[in-house]
């Protein structure tokens, strides 16, 4: 631990943000070895409730963190994030790792490559110390794999994590340092940062060059505070030519966040259109949210949702057929050895006809327009993340049920498909502490917008409880 100011709090060095660690660094207060002995011994105690990581790479990050100390000594850092502990998504390559997928029917192939994030990140100077787990190819908002163990939920052990950035966001509540780098094509940054207390931002489609790019599909940042999203932002957002679908560079003062926007006439969704019923501490925490902005002179406007049963069903049936592709391009063997949830959800996919999935892939457009009308109207958009406050580790999702798989992504779902960034910050806890989540949309590319939306948010929920800790022994 660090020492602080005489007026200052002891916090240990695995609880400081990005932006601390960095001007610790600075200030030689301490070294990039330390941080990440700190992080590393912190992780030695949670990890075998947790079970967050894959490829956990100790030594290999004590030799970049020693790199970095040196740099750090004259002065010379060679990034924004030199020294910092970051973790990965294990679907987002990194050279000379494979990537399982979160799947037991995937072969173990080491990546030649980083893809685009992690390559941002390793320039910067980030001490890459571990990827995070997920579920099968990242279709389940949970913690639940048939290649990794069951992960947890630091706030609550009997509970999921969410997903499928589950381990990214077990990782980040339980302080495995402050940065972490999640994928999202559903909801899959937002929906753990919900049910982990986090901050994660899913931003505009193309914001964050990606590969393999796909319809709906980005990389965020998971993170405890707006202002380290914000400065992963800075990195993550950079460019690179391995991803036709990314963004033109822009000029993005990512620090900028305590410039209020310019106009706040903000939309409360509490009902998404379909999926299932909102709970009342979710209802409450949403309303709490939407009633502090309007303290704060926005005006409110309640406003429905864009998605409906037509819509969720197309998703469904053009994402079965999906996965069934992938599925039944593999051995009988190694087909079996999918996750079952997983694996009679995506056979359903071999019963539909071209016509069911292209009506199905359709409705990413119907959505996308109905969410550009709502957005003519209103500049930002407040809603709940998930309709339930939690729901037990060991289910593959709230319902856990095959033939209704995404009743609970309504809140979060449209806007990967219109493209629109949208960020999960705390918003408050239910009667036993356990965290739930707020989200922010904005209009396509408004990435800064949502962020500084969230800081101003961040300052009026007030002081956020303390996070977990390890359970004794």
């Amino acid at each position: 631990m660090y020492k602080p100011a005489q007026d200052e709090a002891v916090t240990p060095l695995h609880d400081l943000s990005a932006v601390d660690l960095i001007a610790g660094f600075r200030a030689k207060q301490f070294s990039p070895s330390e941080v990440l002995e700190d992080v590393l011994a912190h992780i030695a105690v949670w990890e075998p409730q947790l079970k967050a990581l894959y490829a956990f790479d100790p030594d290999g990050a004590r030799q970049t963190a020693k790199i970095s100390t040196a740099r750090w000594h004259k002065g010379e850092p060679i990034g924004p994030l030199d020294g910092v502990p970051v973790t990965i998504k294990e679907n987002i390559a990194t050279k000379g790792v494979p990537v399982p997928l979160g799947a037991a029917t995937t072969r173990l192939v080491p990546s030649p490559v980083d893809a685009p994030p992690a390559a941002r990140l390793r320039e910067a100077g980030a001490v890459i110390f571990s990827k995070t787990t997920m579920p099968d190819y990242g279709m389940l908002s949970s913690g639940l794999s048939s290649f990794h163990p069951l992960t947890r939920n630091p706030w609550d052990l009997s509970k999921n994590p969410g997903g499928s950035s589950s381990g990214a966001g077990a990782a980040a509540a339980a302080g495995y340092g402050p940065l972490h780098l999640g994928t999202d094509i559903g909801g899959s940054v937002r929906l753990p940062a919900c049910w982990c207390g986090l901050v994660a931002l899913k931003p505009s489609l193309g914001r964050i060059p990606i590969d393999p790019p796909y319809v709906g599909r980005v990389a965020g940042p998971m993170t405890r505070s707006v202002d380290d999203a914000a400065l992963m932002m800075s990195v993550l957002s950079k460019p690179d030519r391995r991803d036709g679908m990314s963004l033109p560079p822009h000029d993005i003062n990512w620090k900028a966040l305590d410039l209020p926007p310019v106009k706040r006439r903000i939309g409360l969704m509490l009902d998404p259109g379909v999926g299932q019923p909102l709970e009342q501490p979710v209802r409450e925490v949403a309303l709490k949210a939407a009633r502090a902005f309007e303290a704060a002179g926005a005006e409110i406007i309640e406003v429905g949702g864009v998605l409906t049963r037509e819509m969720l069903d197309g998703l469904d049936a053009f994402w079965r057929a999906r996965s069934w592709d992938d599925l039944s391009r593999l051995a009988p063997e190694d087909r079996s050895k999918a996750l079952p949830y997983i694996y009679q959800w995506a056979e359903g996919g071999a019963k539909l006809s071209g016509v069911d999935v292209v009506r199905g892939f359709n409705a990413t457009m119907a959505i996308r327009t109905a969410a550009a009308k709502l957005f003519a109207d209103v500049d930002y958009v407040i809603s709940p993340v998930s309709p339930v406050v939690k729901f037990a580790a060991e289910l593959a999702s709230p319902i856990n049920d095959p033939a209704k798989p995404f009743e609970h992504i309504c809140y979060t779902v449209p806007w990967n498909m219109a493209e629109n960034p949208a960020l999960a910050i705390n918003g408050g806890y239910d009667r036993t502490g356990f965290p739930i989540g707020v989200q922010i949309v904005g209009r396509r590319f408004d990435d800064i917008g949502v962020l500084r939306m969230a800081k101003a948010f961040e300052a009026m929920r007030g002081a956020q409880r303390p996070w977990p800790v390890p359970p004794a022994k």
